[in-house]
């Protein structure tokens, strides 16, 4: 009698101890999936907050274009608007995309394929924007100096020369510093995705 108790008092001590280990996986795995989530938090406020600038600056020169009198003017201003609105929705729905990457219901090998297929897509848009930043300082600024000033800076090629160079130089400031940025929280991510493993 005594063995039948306790073989039973056992199995039943084993089928609690796998439960807890199913709840504790569970929690460790919620964990992981929060922690990643927050890691791209920072950054998709910081880019929402970009966005609005840049729709804002967008409706500011579309409202002001009857201002921009030259047909060059009207094409800074119209690329400006462009620029404006596609870069931001390119970005964020980049970082959507990998913000709401399952990594816990895919296996380890799948969610390592789509993190590192939704990260090559995120940094390649972040460097592209840097470039078409550069572009859109171009169009910006002739655009809204004609508007704020009434000054044709294509009229003033020294003028517009050192603004642009002071323009790129700080760009270029920011714009390596938000890459690193984004370099580091990716490989962060990723690292928790490997510690599933």
């Amino acid at each position: 009698m005594e063995l039948e108790e306790l073989q039973s008092a056992w199995t039943q001590m084993s089928h609690q101890l796998e439960k807890q280990k199913e709840l504790t996986n569970e929690i460790i795995m919620e964990m992981t999936k929060e922690k990643y989530r927050t890691k791209f938090k920072a950054i998709t406020n910081f880019e929402k907050a970009g966005a609005l600038v840049c729709i804002a600056s967008a409706l500011f020169i579309f409202f002001n274009i009857p201002k921009l009198d030259t047909w060059y003017l009207l094409a800074c201003g119209l690329i400006a608007i462009v620029f404006s609105i596609v870069l931001p929705i390119l970005v964020l729905g980049s970082l959507k995309k990998i913000q709401c990457l399952d990594i816990v219901n895919l296996s380890y090998k799948d969610a390592l394929l789509e993190y590192t297929k939704s990260k090559t897509k995120l940094l390649k848009i972040q460097r592209y924007g840097i470039y078409a930043s550069f572009i859109y300082l171009m169009a910006f600024l002739p655009a809204i100096a004609k508007i704020l000033n009434g000054k044709d800076l294509f009229l003033e090629p020294s003028t517009l020369l050192w603004k642009t160079i002071v323009m790129a130089v700080f760009l270029l400031i920011i714009a390596r510093w938000g890459y690193g940025h984004y370099k580091r929280v990716t490989s962060s991510a990723e690292q928790l995705i490997k510690d599933l493993e």
